[in-house]
């Protein structure tokens, strides 16, 4: 299983980014507009990655303005966690989780918001996208599952500014099969959920997943879930896994099915404090 999901986070970048190697480590370097990608061990490489292989990708992601990530499971590469700390990174543990489909619930049970997966067809479909991500950048910058103020207003607020290329490229992910997005809505108050999945082959990674603050405690983040679940297996996908962003996040995944088997490591400079 670990194999499977090395090659999956290996694979998607490739068709938008370039891959440059740096001693046990590759990383990927897009090409043209979108969000940029990060860097993670190699999956030929046969010594874990260097703190001097760090240091030189993190030299290179700042000479072209990218972020200095890096992504890796520690249960693959367990000795780069030292390795970037030692570098003055700071890591986020986040929860793998892998899909037992016996326990996939039906959307239904969890939420009475009805879901909806966004149709290349539709006639509103970039309209969709954007809201889509709307929604997850408001979600995603009032983190955990408390209850806020944040709602419909601040989502349509946030379409404006939303980066164009990153739309476009996941109408063109969605169109072509490699992406499926779903959307939790009502007809008063809108999109109030989101989520997303990347596909390659048989295996597919649930991410994005987010709720406007005000409609939180609903059950939509489980149900948004489980809907994509449901979507990808309908669609073949026999291997369906997400990273949680904590262990309270965690537990709503837990009512979808999802078992941790290891742990996804992030990773990202030090924030200073003036």
């Amino acid at each position: 299983m670990f194999d499977r999901l090395e090659h999956f986070y290996d694979a998607v970048p490739r068709d938008g980014a370039r891959p440059e190697e740096y001693g046990a480590l590759v990383l990927f370097v897009r090409e043209g507009l979108g969000w940029p990608f990060y860097a993670r061990p190699r999956l030929d490489a046969s010594e874990p990655p260097s703190l001097a292989d760090v240091t030189a990708v993190r030299a290179r992601q700042r000479e072209l303005g990218l972020p200095e990530a890096f992504e890796w499971v520690h249960e693959v590469t367990p000795d780069l966690l030292a390795v970037a700390r030692s570098a003055g990174l700071t890591v986020l543990e986040a929860p793998l989780m892998v899909l037992d489909p016996a326990e996939l619930p039906d959307p239904a049970t969890l939420s009475d918001v009805p879901m909806r997966v966004l149709d290349p067809a539709s006639p509103g479909f970039a309209g969709d996208v954007a809201i889509r991500r709307a929604v997850a950048a408001v979600g995603f910058s009032n983190g955990g599952t408390a209850r806020g103020e944040a709602g419909p207003a601040e989502r349509d607020a946030a379409v404006a500014r939303l980066d164009v290329a990153a739309l476009q490229e996941e109408g063109v992910r969605i169109a072509d099969g490699r992406r499926i997005s779903v959307l939790a809505e009502t007809p008063e108050e809108g999109a109030l959920a989101s989520g997303m999945a990347m596909r390659v082959g048989d295996v597919a990674e649930i991410a994005g997943v987010a709720t406007l603050p005000v409609a939180r405690r609903r059950g939509l983040g489980a149900a948004i879930t489980a809907a994509i679940a449901r979507e990808l297996r309908a669609a073949g996908t026999d291997l369906i896994f997400l990273s949680a962003g904590s262990e309270e996040i965690a537990r709503v995944y837990l009512r979808v099915g999802f078992r941790r088997i290891g742990t996804a490591c992030i990773a990202e400079p030090m924030a200073i404090i003036a």
